[in-house]
């Protein structure tokens, strides 16, 4: 039986900080779930790239990590990283903001459903639970994120879905953005460490 998102969550969660940076442990009985690490943290420690923030952007995004509140019917995912600094050591404390479309493609200008931010934990972890967003005219799936250690700069960016017929008609669209994904029970997990 697969694991729920909810018990993948937990075990990414559990990990030793010595194994931040490689596979979620077993679950049971010596099962993996593997999501492997970004591939700016084992080649050359890049910063994580750059991408526009867009015309949705909203300041003022609420505190949370649940977003799927929102949407009950759309599938579901939960997305989680670390943030790490160019020698891959994890940065507690820095913001981590996201915002998408909802199932059919729309953002919410109006209010902040599919808006929150939290801030990373002591070991740099950060994690949201949400839907995943619907593409659009001229736009694949998606979503957008500020992260920003203390004190510094704003990195502005976008995750990316693998494997999405869309993603090499989309512009914008940069591989070294897409999030490492995992089925669940209950819809998907996916990572991505976010380097600034």
């Amino acid at each position: 039986m697969s694991p729920t998102r909810r018990t993948i969550l937990t075990a990414f969660l559990a990990a030793p900080a010595l194994s931040v940076l490689g596979d979620v442990p077993g679950l049971a009985q010596g099962e993996q779930l593997s999501l492997p690490r970004t591939p700016a943290c084992d080649d050359e420690h890049e910063l994580t790239t750059a991408q526009t923030e867009g015309p949705y952007f909203k300041p003022d995004a609420p505190l949370r990590h649940d977003l799927v509140s929102h949407s009950p019917v759309a599938e579901s995912i939960i997305i989680a990283g670390f943030v790490l600094d160019t020698a891959c050591r994890p940065v507690p404390g820095a913001l981590v903001q996201v915002w998408h479309a909802d199932s059919t493609g729309a953002y919410d200008n109006a209010g902040y459903r599919f808006r929150g931010f939290h801030y990373a934990d002591e070991r740099g972890r950060w994690w949201f639970s949400t839907i995943v967003p619907a593409a659009y005219p001229g736009r694949t799936r998606h979503y957008h994120f500020k992260v920003q250690r203390p004190g510094d700069r704003i990195l502005t960016t976008q995750l990316y879905f693998p494997d999405e017929a869309l993603n090499r008609r989309d512009r914008l669209f940069d591989e070294r953005l897409l999030l490492r994904l995992q089925k669940a029970a209950d819809g998907r997990f996916g990572r991505y460490d976010f380097i600034v």
